[in-house]
């Protein structure tokens, strides 16, 4: 990944589950205004920028760009459903380009029983590597039935968290007043078999009506106002991979600004050798179907 200047499945997943955290979308209509500000999750399309913003380490990289497409859909309900495309260049020098695409969808259940996946990622011109399977939380464990990269069949504990259901945790503990929050995330991300420890950090709420130095499609809503916001960081943690002398580096980490009803702003990437700034280029916010 990082130190080979690609974004793999692995990272791109990382970057699935940034979305999925800052692509609570606010809603300019009063209906829309009163979804958000109760905490439900609207559907919209996001485009987001993507650049470097520092390189460090002896695997630099001099440049890197890209974008995403995001498309968020659903109910408590009904499940929550995503598809998601990202394209990148990343250029480590003396005409090394590497160009990634990768496509994806899920779907997730409402209540966090059940996770649906595909993900197909590209490496300039490389076959692809498609991921496929499913995920059903039943009783003390998650089962996950994978048909590619191969046919595999295997449980996880029930602790383990989907994505979405992340999402509300998170924002569920920034409410509640902690500081910390320990999760173990499946996504799919990787070959399918994956699962990451993650620490979140939360900070000191924001006062709504705080200035904001560089306002986004997500801050120009008059609902979001009147609203809190807290830093958070997220840092993903390998659960395979053995600590060194007792203290183990993430994989990764990100930031961002996380408002009361799910909008996120000031998106950090850090993947240790460079880190991205994902910015909020466009927000599109669809008509919602109320949960019946």
């Amino acid at each position: 990944m990082a130190r080979s200047f690609r974004i793999l499945p692995r990272d791109v997943g990382s970057l699935a589950r940034t979305v999925a955290v800052v692509a609570m979308a606010t809603g300019v209509a009063a209906g829309k205004a009163d979804a958000a500000a109760s905490g439900a999750f609207l559907p919209h399309q996001a485009l987001y920028e993507l650049n470097l913003l520092k390189s460090r380490g002896s695997n630099s990289i001099n440049s890197a760009r890209g974008r995403i497409l995001y498309d968020f859909s659903g109910n408590a309900c009904e499940g929550y459903t995503s598809e998601f495309r990202q394209v990148s260049e990343m250029d480590s020098g003396e005409g090394k380009v590497t160009l990634s695409d990768l496509r994806s969808t899920s779907w997730e259940d409402g209540q966090g029983k059940s996770y649906r996946f595909k993900i197909d990622s590209r490496m300039n011109d490389t076959d692809s590597s498609p991921v496929d399977g499913v995920a059903e939380r039943t009783g003390d464990h998650i089962t996950v039935k994978l048909k590619q990269p191969q046919t595999k069949t295997f449980t996880l504990d029930g602790s383990t968290v989907f994505p979405t259901e992340q999402i509300q945790r998170i924002i569920a503990a920034a409410k509640d007043g902690k500081s910390v929050l320990e999760l173990s995330v499946y996504d799919g991300s990787d070959n399918g078999e994956k699962v990451y420890n993650t620490l979140s950090v939360i900070g000191q709420p924001i006062p709504g009506d705080r200035t904001i130095a560089v306002p986004d499609p997500s801050t120009e809503s008059g609902v979001m106002k009147s609203m809190t916001r807290w830093p958070v960081t997220v840092s993903y943690y390998d659960r395979d991979a053995k600590a060194n002398d007792g203290e183990q580096t993430p994989v990764y980490a990100m930031s961002f600004e996380l408002f009361e009803n799910g909008v996120s702003r000031a998106l950090v990437l850090d993947y240790n050798d460079f880190v991205i700034s994902g910015a909020l280029g466009k927000l599109d916010v669809k008509d919602s179907k109320p949960c019946k």
